[in-house]
């Protein structure tokens, strides 16, 4: 004990172990609660759990893709600084608790992974479905054409549960970053209009969304499967870039695709929509604006 210790009164050094203890807590507690499988967390769990804690329940529930680290999965990619227009393998692996690389998924449509792509001020969007390496590496050819950081998500299920994990990504370069455009009911992609109509949008409500897709006046009248389903839709929150992965209704009027979907909190995203015509998928990005 040092004696600048000994010299406090006994209140005084009370009260000391008293703080000491309290700051032990929380750090035990933010550990158990990154991993949430009763191994050690590392810093940059810590860091991640500490990045969602002004969320409210409802939110963290919702609020996916934040965190590197979640449901005891863990997302490596093998580099995180790739070179600019240059198409090569991005390689990463998923892990479970213990450190070991995770075999076994759920197929959804044919799929057992997504990868989500997309730089932080929202613009050069793809979407990829990886192919996994005997060792558990997914691989998949990756070209980001433009400097800057980018978010990388996989998205996947195992026994039925889904989850989302995050991970930055870094081009070297001049970065200009793209301003978000303003919210807007139609827009064109490869010929084809498509009109958004929606419910009133507020956090952490229900609400339906309905686009309709027309080229050349009239409306598309089939749509191919799109990793199983009519369309798909990922809705990305401005900002923290909180993700949300929608599955369309499976029916639907001609040239109409509807999803139902539920928004954690209140602020602007958005919404890359994608179709699938005659063996060709296109994307159409929309900006929404998201009510308290």
């Amino acid at each position: 004990m040092s004696s600048r210790f000994r010299e406090l009164g006994v209140p005084a050094r009370l009260a000391l172990f008293a703080a000491s203890l309290g700051v032990v807590g929380i750090a035990a507690a933010l550990m158990g609660a990154a991993t949430g499988n009763g191994r050690a967390a590392t810093s940059a769990e810590v860091e991640d759990e500490m990045a969602m804690g002004d969320l409210s329940p409802a939110e963290r529930s919702q609020a996916t893709g934040l965190s590197s680290v979640a449901g005891g999965y863990t997302l490596a990619p093998l580099e995180s600084t790739l070179p600019r227009a240059a198409t090569r393998a991005f390689r990463f692996r998923i892990l479970d608790g213990d450190g070991r690389a995770v075999r076994d998924f759920d197929v959804d449509g044919g799929v057992r992974v997504h990868l989500i792509v997309v730089r932080r001020d929202l613009t050069g969007y793809q979407h990829l479905h990886p192919t996994m390496q005997a060792d558990g590496t997914w691989s998949v050819p990756l070209s980001l054409p433009t400097a800057g950081a980018y978010r990388a998500f996989t998205d996947f299920e195992i026994d039925g549960t889904k989850t989302v994990l995050g991970h930055d990504l870094f081009v070297p370069g001049t970065f200009a970053p793209v301003l978000l455009p303003a919210a807007t009911s139609s827009v064109s992609t490869d010929g084809f209009v498509v009109a958004l109509t929606h419910d009133d949008l507020r956090a952490d409500k229900e609400a339906k969304l309905r686009f309709a897709i027309s080229k050349g006046g009239r409306p598309v009248q089939t749509f191919d499967s799109y990793v199983g389903h009519r369309g798909h839709l990922v809705a990305l929150r401005d900002g923290d870039l909180s993700y949300s992965h929608v599955h369309p209704e499976p029916d639907a009027r001609v040239g109409e695709i509807v999803f139902h979907t539920r928004l954690p909190s209140a602020g602007r995203y958005r919404l890359f929509l994608q179709f699938k015509v005659d063996g060709i998928v296109h994307t159409a990005p929309f900006t929404v604006e998201v009510a308290q």
